[in-house]
């Protein structure tokens, strides 16, 4: 058999030749991981603005204290999963995302818990709720969450406050008006509004052991209370004052009691029927203020044609 020596030789060289080029590009692409070092550190929060829960700065503060800071740090010795679950420790974290880069950068991005609820219990606890029931301990502020005070444990407060913050926070009128929840010692829930200057008596949360159940229940019960209430303001304050009562109580169907502000022992005992017979009569009005409306357009146009040749 002959070889051809000269084309092994080109094969041979163009193979070394191939290898030496992947070597050293890869070299000059690749920083040595024993030897570089992180020389940045980027911490994004997401919704920091919204929120203001934590920040840049606490992000640092934690890994400071657990050791774990990159900055300066070889890479190679830098562990992102160790970063990202020390962080998801803390209980305002949702989720955290951490990788380093060719460059010497390490990226951190930090996704938070939403707060729902902030809980303050005659017990002395102080805390907050997610959507989910989740507690988030420690201490932070944001001006439009719903404070819930009163006989709470934090069984109650998963199990039967996180439904109630979750109603008031997805409705677009109560969200602004409710600015606190009161549970009495009864298990009766109380809410304070933003505008008026009275307390309104919702009744007992419906209880149930079983979670899809309750919660379904407990938004039932919400619909029905705060849609009277609702036509209460609309029908009732809003024609008689806002700061007419101290006290309303909407626990019972059909019926609304209510307390007087002033030294008058007097309750005031106002029907559903009657809010009703008021609603009514505003809609006819509407129906013929439209009817009228309608009237007079249609003569106009008769009008208008009649000028025609």
């Amino acid at each position: 058999m002959n070889i051809n020596w000269k084309t092994t030789s080109y094969v041979v060289l163009d193979t070394v030749l191939a290898i030496y080029l992947v070597l050293a590009i890869t070299s000059f692409t690749v920083p040595d991981q024993q030897t570089e070092t992180c020389n940045e550190v980027k911490i994004s929060i997401t919704d920091d603005e919204n929120y203001g829960f934590l920040s840049a700065y606490d992000i640092k503060a934690i890994l400071v204290e657990q050791g774990m800071y990159p900055q300066a740090m070889p890479l190679k010795e830098i562990d992102t999963r160790k970063i990202e679950e020390t962080l998801e420790n803390n209980s305002f974290v949702d989720k955290v995302e951490c990788y380093k880069t060719i460059s010497g950068t390490v990226n951190i991005i930090v996704n938070q818990r939403m707060p729902y609820i902030r809980i303050m219990a005659d017990n002395g606890d102080n805390y907050y709720l997610d959507k989910e029931g989740n507690i988030m301990q420690g201490e932070g502020y944001t001006s439009d969450l719903i404070i819930a005070t009163g006989n709470i444990s934090r069984q109650y407060a998963k199990d039967y406050l996180t439904p109630v913050s979750r109603f008031i926070k997805d409705s677009d009128f109560w969200r602004y008006q409710i600015e606190q929840i009161n549970i009495l010692p009864s298990g009766d829930m109380e809410v304070v509004p933003r505008v008026g200057n009275h307390v309104v008596k919702v009744g007992r949360i419906p209880q149930f052991k079983d979670k899809e159940r309750r919660e379904k229940e407990i938004e039932k019960f919400l619909s029905n209370k705060f849609q009277r209430l609702k036509k209460f303001y609309v029908y009732g304050l809003n024609k008689i004052g806002w700061n007419k009562y101290k006290y309303i109580n909407i626990e019972f169907d059909n019926q609304i009691i209510c307390k007087k502000n002033g030294n008058s022992k007097d309750d005031d005992l106002l029907q559903d029927e009657a809010m009703k017979a008021e609603e009514k009569g505003d809609k006819e009005k509407e129906n013929a203020t439209e009817k009228e409306s309608d009237t007079k357009k249609v003569k106009e146009q008769e009008k208008t044609t009649e000028k025609k040749p």
